[in-house]
């Protein structure tokens, strides 16, 4: 399993002053779903930023999100870890297969992986 990606999620009830914010260090729109907005870098695309006002399918609003290769396998070593999984293993309606669990710290993060077609 490899990481593709990491992404610190912003929790911000105003998107629009966040786009232009980020915007000013370089950073644009190239996905909006109306409570969810990532902002990336044109000469780095896996550099990203997401805004969310909460999550609209799971219980809380994650902190980080970590995009993987194999989100079924990521999930399998974290269930069996014993960490605390806050939000089950999911097919989204957006493309993704996701689950929540909580750092030692206590932060949520989002694993996830996009489907294939």
């Amino acid at each position: 399993m490899s990481v593709r990606r990491v992404v610190p999620n912003i929790q911000s009830p105003d998107m629009r002053e966040n786009r232009e914010f980020y915007g000013l260090l370089g950073f644009e729109e190239v996905m909006n779903h109306g409570w969810i907005m990532t902002l990336a870098s044109p000469s780095a695309p896996t550099a990203q930023i997401s805004v969310m006002t909460d999550d609209r399918t799971a219980p809380v609003a994650p902190d980080l999100s970590v995009e993987v290769d194999d989100v079924d396998a990521a999930y399998a070593l974290v269930r069996d870890s014993g960490a605390e999984i806050v939000h089950p293993l999911q097919d989204e309606e957006w493309g993704v297969r996701r689950f929540f669990v909580r750092d030692p710290g206590g932060r949520v993060i989002n694993v996830l992986g996009h489907r294939r077609p």
